[in-house]
């Protein structure tokens, strides 16, 4: 029997080409049931979704405008390409071709099914040259793609893609695409050589190829013939099959990352959900997979196994036994082993014996949101962790030095245990009375913060500030000893409870002022007063800004109120950017400029802005003993040393957030960095380069 590859001189081709009619029945039929078997895995999905918690936050709000900003995200792999450029490229090449190639078909369908019935075909003449055309080519990038994983992944061995939960359907995967990109070019070859090489179908410039190939390995158009017909049906037959697995493998995150972008929280991690007022202690945090929101699942579903969250958490690097991955796939895992009866129920969390996640691995937990930031498809890996701490918290659980800190926090409204009375002692140092918001009208409330109020060093920091401020002229004023801890961290340790007492005590004293913007020292009480503060009822903040002090302080220095002229310090710098005020708050220039207007040569760090390396601090790593291989505060001084383009000429490494000074003073000490290095807040750099009053003032 002769085959044709069209009819008459029309420049097409036929769809079931040597497919008998039996054949075309059994394969609508496949096809049918492919899609039935995907859309009842879908819908279980779903309804699995629909079985956890309601989320606290709403989610679906705008969701025309939502949809959009994800298909923005999603089309223009713009994720996948932060710290990644090689799989930025390769997403893109797969992610395209792979959607053009779906595309293709769908098109194919409508005219098969559709056109053909009603009318004549379109898939014809011109449409069909462009369409080939296309076709071959996004595939070729597809395939191009496809290699680019299978070198990444089994050549060259990228260790953040493989781990514990790395198993046969990663593999399954990886090789059903490959098999799907090249088992579609050795199908159309085939066609090519056994329809005697069709002028118009060089079109077709990959299949050609082959099809040469093919010829010149001495393949005859009659065993070409021959081939196609199980060529065409091992394609088929995996194609199929691949869309019938979507739903219950690795593939279904081409569908749930999508949809976890959609669900996205533009402010997940800088603000966290509360507690609902009628929970018990039994009931806070995660107890069982009940707990779980619908969101929460759709996380852990979305997860690709990356690795991304891994290769950039400072606590994996130093050692310390997290992994972000793991800790969202462990979840995973357990819920779907004890849905399908695999498994029994065990706590979440707990203190060493049989749990899902060890307690130490929480406690691990830097709160940088490093992982949430390299996550290409938004998994809010620190809600969940939160929720973990408070079930700690609840438990009786918690680390004993973070247990300490909370009880300091408690008993005097600070970490360090001291009198709340001390808390102004340190301006008394100063040669100016710092004005008291309490008693006069400010344009700026002050609040100061913990470190700044207490730790020796970090008054330093607090008595420059004070000192820039003076000199500029800003009306400003401090809480004096009716300031108490922001309670950022301690709300990230999970100590909801009293979180929420030092809201409403720091608003309270807040709203006894007369002002007009909040002014914060410390990145992680900035943080908490913008973004969380203002979700409770007992703060009345509508119309007043809360701003970090590098922010006021950059727009005085525009203005000309600091008299810097740039040439006031003849240091070579290098500057942290704090997580807190980077990474969750995007304020990146503002310390820069002030850092430029001192006449500071400033140096970047390799990792810098929002790919800032953690100093350790956040979390209440601040409060903990570790152990650790390296503390992420020496490996950051080392980077600062060894890797900026200045090297070993960096005299200062400059901070702005008080904790960063802690840990980075210990880090000095620790990693035998104290020769070679000098810390030193922005603050203290600034009073230096107004003058020598500031000076004076400062090491008072």
């Amino acid at each position: 029997m002769t085959f044709v590859a069209q009819s008459g001189d029309a420049v097409t081709r036929e769809t079931f080409w040597t497919i008998s009619g039996v054949g075309e029945v059994l394969f609508y039929y496949l096809a049918a049931v492919a899609v039935l078997v995907f859309l009842y895995g879908v819908y279980d999905r779903v309804a699995r979704y629909a079985r956890g918690a309601d989320d606290p936050f709403d989610r679906l709000d705008d969701l025309p405008g939502r949809v959009l900003a994800a298909t923005r995200t999603v089309f223009s792999n713009v994720n996948q390409f932060d710290r990644d450029l090689y799989g930025g490229l390769m997403h893109a090449f797969i992610f395209w071709g792979f959607l053009t190639l779906l595309i293709g078909t769908t098109i194919l369908g409508i005219d098969m099914d559709i056109a053909r019935k009603v009318g004549e075909s379109f898939w014809t003449g011109d449409f069909y040259l462009a369409y080939s055309l296309t076709m071959d080519a996004m595939g070729l990038l597809f395939v191009v793609g496809i290699g680019m994983a299978l070198y990444r992944r089994y050549w060259v061995r990228n260790e953040r893609l493989w781990g514990k939960h790395t198993g046969p359907e990663d593999h399954l995967f990886v090789w059903a695409l490959f098999v799907l990109g090249v088992g579609g070019y050795l199908t159309e070859g085939l066609r090519i050589l056994g329809t005697g090489f069709p002028d118009f179908e060089t079109v077709s410039f990959v299949g050609w190829f082959v099809a040469d190939v093919f010829a010149l390995a001495g393949m005859s158009e009659s065993l070409a013939v021959d081939l196609y017909w199980w060529a065409w049906w091992s394609h088929a037959l995996v194609a199929l099959a691949f869309v019938a697995a979507i739903p219950y493998a690795k593939p279904f995150h081409m569908l749930s990352s999508y949809a976890n972008v959609v669900a996205r929280d533009d402010q997940a991690g800088k603000r966290l959900p509360g507690v609902p007022d009628d929970a018990s202690p039994e009931e806070i945090g995660y107890t069982g997979v009940e707990d779980f929101t619908w969101k929460d699942r759709l996380d852990q579903d979305a997860c690709t196994k990356c690795g991304r969250c891994s290769s950039v958490c400072p606590a994996k690097a130093s050692g310390r036994p997290l992994d972000p991955r793991d800790v969202i796939l462990d979840l995973k895992a357990y819920r779907e082993a004890l849905g399908a009866g695999d498994a029994e129920e065990q706590p979440i969390i707990a203190d060493g014996g049989t749990s899902v996640i060890n307690s130490e691995t929480m406690e691990s937990c830097m709160a940088c949101m490093a992982c949430m930031d390299a996550c290409p498809v938004d998994i809010e890996h620190l809600k969940q962790f939160t929720e973990m701490n408070r079930r700690l918290t609840e438990s009786g659980q918690m680390d004993a030095n973070v247990q300490d800190a909370m009880m300091n926090v408690f008993q005097n409204g600070n970490t360090f245990g001291d009198p709340e009375r001390k808390r102004p002692d340190w301006t008394d140092d100063l040669d100016f009375d710092v004005p008291d918001a309490r008693d006069q009208p400010v344009e700026y409330v002050w609040y100061v913060g913990d470190y700044p109020s207490y730790d020796e060093r970090n008054r330093r920091i607090a008595r420059a500030l004070a000192t820039v401020f003076e000199r500029a002229g800003v009306d400003y004023g401090i809480l004096y000893e009716d300031e108490q801890t922001a309670g950022n961290d301690v709300r990230r340790v999970g100590e909801e409870g009293l979180y929420e007492m030092l809201v409403e005590d720091n608003a309270a004293a807040i709203q006894d002022c007369e002002f007009e913007s909040i002014v914060c020292t410390d990145p992680h009480a900035y943080n908490t007063f913008a973004n969380e503060y203002p979700e409770f009822d007992a703060c009345e903040w509508t119309g007043h800004d809360v701003f970090h002090y590098t922010q006021v302080v950059a727009d005085l220095a525009e203005r000309g109120a600091l008299g810097l002229d740039g040439t006031e310090l003849d240091y070579t710098v290098t500057y942290h950017d704090p997580c807190h005020l980077g990474r969750y708050n995007d304020v990146f220039e503002a310390p820069r400029e002030l850092v430029r207007a001192t006449g500071a040569d400033l140096f970047e760090m390799p990792r810098n802005r929002s790919d800032s390396f953690c100093c350790g601090g956040g979390g209440g790593g601040l409060w903990m003993e570790v152990e650790e291989e390296t503390k992420p505060s020496e490996e950051r001084l080392r980077e600062a040393l060894e890797d900026t383009d200045a090297g070993d000429a960096v005299e200062k490494f400059v901070v702005a957030c008080p904790m960063c000074a802690t840990m980075y003073e210990d880090g000095r000490k620790t990693g035998g960095y104290e020769d070679d290095i000098e810390v030193v807040g922005l603050t203290e750099l600034l009073a230096e380069a107004i003058g020598a009053d500031g000076r004076a003032s400062v090491s008072a």
